[in-house]
């Protein structure tokens, strides 16, 4: 899986939440894992050292749907891009990204 070029040699510190977001839902599509918003928010500290809460986390995931986002990211142009499923016994959901191709 190849990275996209808006991320190819850019320094960790330098990541934007929608960056890290991105990473690690393509991390866990990769793996075939659906993931919510607290196992995004672990992955993130565990790899940047920055935490965010749940309504941010919830933001960048509807950026995802943008066109900003979707160029950037090499992200299909039409189309859904965050599939979004109920986590079970739960009232949360998890979420998973669509990448080109699938």
């Amino acid at each position: 899986m190849e990275l996209p070029t808006a991320l190819q040699g850019k320094p960790k510190s330098k990541l934007t939440l929608d960056d890290c977001v991105f990473l690690v839902l393509r991390n866990a599509n990769a793996r075939g894992e659906w993931m919510n918003f607290w196992s995004i928010s672990e992955r993130i500290l565990g790899t940047v050292n920055k935490k965010y809460g749940e309504p941010t986390i919830s933001a960048s995931i509807r950026n995802m749907r943008k066109e900003h986002c979707r160029e950037a990211y090499d992200l299909p142009r039409y189309g859904e891009v965050i599939l979004k499923r109920r986590m079970f016994n739960s009232k949360g959901y998890e979420y998973k990204l669509i990448l080109k191709g699938e």
